[in-house]
């Protein structure tokens, strides 16, 4: 049985986690932080974005890029700690972003506003590549959610919350995206923040069911981490690669004022049989 470590406590909605260097580092959208928390728990703020959702990824150079949402643009960190226009998005109401090995960022978002009780539409997912060029790559994902690229950079998954689904799309030599397929069904599991490991199965974070579960390519569920609150988001990392980070808070609703219970949100480290692979 696998041995959960809470690392850090007592943050709000937490999200984006991303293992680099020698710790992790995940997006507190209740306070507009991005933290990095080392595996002694020791933590500090490398990041201020004053936006929701506020999801991270690495570039292939080690610079962390940003979404933001409301401005339409996707954010890079320098050396210095400022912020500086990496891509221009075109418009606002954007949500998860993964960047693989060559440097392509996908970015998705819904074609609604959950927050504001509009009605649902399907979402997309865009490509923003290294010379700041934005376009359309993937369309009718009913919510677009997390999403990682494997190892090899060939398959891009992206986690359909209202669907029950993690679909799979073939990268090409341009980033395009082709070859639509269900990755998994997921029954009545809703995907949120996913990430893959070197046996080509994926882990998926389940807010509502409290779940963090690791499903192979065709849907069979092969491993289950219970929570005693949502799970919104898991990454691999670790020393050799082989520590799931799961990040969970207690939900309250979209329309809630805060969302999660304030000073519910966790990070929790849980050593895995299979080491991660791909990104994030």
């Amino acid at each position: 049985m696998n041995e959960t470590r809470t690392l850090l406590s007592g943050r709000g909605l937490v999200e984006s986690p991303r293992w680099h260097g020698d710790r992790l580092y995940f997006s507190d959208w209740s306070s507009g932080e991005v933290i990095a928390v080392g595996l002694d728990g020791t933590n500090q703020v490398y990041a201020r974005v004053d936006d929701l959702p506020l999801c991270t990824a690495w570039l292939p150079d080690g610079q962390m890029v940003i979404v933001s949402s409301a401005e339409g643009k996707l954010l890079r960190r320098d050396a210095d700690g400022t912020l500086s226009t990496h891509a221009e998005l075109g418009r606002p109401g954007w949500n998860d972003i993964v960047v693989d090995g060559r440097g392509n960022a996908y970015v998705n978002g819904a074609g609604f506003n959950p927050i504001a009780g509009e009605d649902v539409a399907p979402g997309t997912v865009w490509l923003a590549t290294m010379d700041g060029s934005v376009r359309q790559v993937a369309d009718d994902v009913a919510f677009p959610n997390g999403m990682a690229v494997t190892a090899d950079n060939s398959t891009l998954i992206v986690a359909d919350s209202y669907r029950h689904q993690l679909l799979a799309f073939t990268i090409g030599p341009r980033g395009d995206l082709s070859d639509r397929r269900v990755f998994a069904d997921l029954g009545d599991g809703v995907p949120d923040g996913i990430c893959t490991d070197a046996s080509g199965a994926v882990w998926y974070a389940d807010v509502p069911h409290r779940v963090c579960a690791r499903v192979a390519d065709g849907g069979e569920v092969l491993q289950t981490i219970e929570l005693d609150r949502g799970g919104f988001a898991c990454a691999m990392g670790g020393p050799d690669g082989a520590t799931l980070f799961i990040v969970a808070a207690e939900w309250r609703g979209m329309t809630d004022p805060d969302m999660v219970t304030p000073g519910s949100g966790q990070v929790l480290a849980v050593p895995v049989e299979v080491p991660g692979a791909g990104w994030p």
